[in-house]
């Protein structure tokens, strides 16, 4: 239960086994593990998801992205894609995150539903690529009405939660019972409070969602 009463989950976005543990210890539920943050997230190495699952009580959820820069499908891309989510499949992972675009500001629903399928049975975020699409909300809804897609990493096509968190309320009724939205974007321990009151969601995400790590 949160200080405004209102039950909600923390994901904590760490970059080693270091920081996941300390976001377990500060009470984080999930953790979304990351390589290379300083370029908003690579796939992370092998050795240090393996220590996560070994040692961790919480979910470990892993990012599948093999190149920074901009998210748009390529077959190179996508080809890397599918051996990570291969290998971490193998090592016993239960819930990755990835994101594809096309050129005209919308997500590859098809490669996306793909990667989705190859996936399976772990459970899948779509990411941050979202909110560089021209309409978060209809791609809120095309992830829906594809079916399969667990949830969805967000601020609402803005900058941060708190820009966002209108579009973000928005994405929540859209997305109903099919998709969790998880609100993110310069969320903190500081703001995460006032940043629910805003929203209502039930998961958030952040770097120092618990603190310094």
């Amino acid at each position: 239960m949160t200080p405004n009463n209102r039950a909600f989950q923390i994901e904590a976005c760490v970059e080693n086994f270091k920081q996941a543990l300390k976001a377990q210890e500060a009470g984080a539920n999930q953790v979304e593990l990351c390589g290379r943050l300083d370029l908003d997230g690579l796939t992370p190495p092998v050795e240090e998801i393996t220590k996560c699952l070994a040692d961790l009580n919480i979910l470990t959820k892993v990012m599948i992205r093999p190149e920074a820069g901009v998210f748009f499908k390529t077959d190179k891309v996508v080809a890397k894609m599918i051996s990570e989510i291969h290998e971490v499949k193998a090592i016993g992972v239960q819930h990755v995150v990835f994101g594809l675009t096309k050129k005209e500001g919308t997500l590859d629903i098809e490669s996306l539903s793909h990667l989705r399928d190859i996936a399976y049975p772990m459970k899948v975020t779509v990411h941050k690529a979202i909110d560089t699409c021209i309409d978060v909300i209809a791609e809120t809804s095309r992830l829906v009405h594809a079916g399969g897609f667990d949830s969805i990493l967000t601020s609402g096509g803005a900058k941060t939660a708190q820009e966002g968190a209108a579009v973000l309320k928005q994405m929540i009724q859209v997305s109903d019972d099919h998709l969790t939205i998880i609100g993110a974007g310069s969320i903190t321990i500081d703001n995460l409070e006032m940043i629910d009151t805003l929203i209502g969601g039930r998961i958030y995400h952040g770097k120092r969602i618990v603190g310094s790590l």
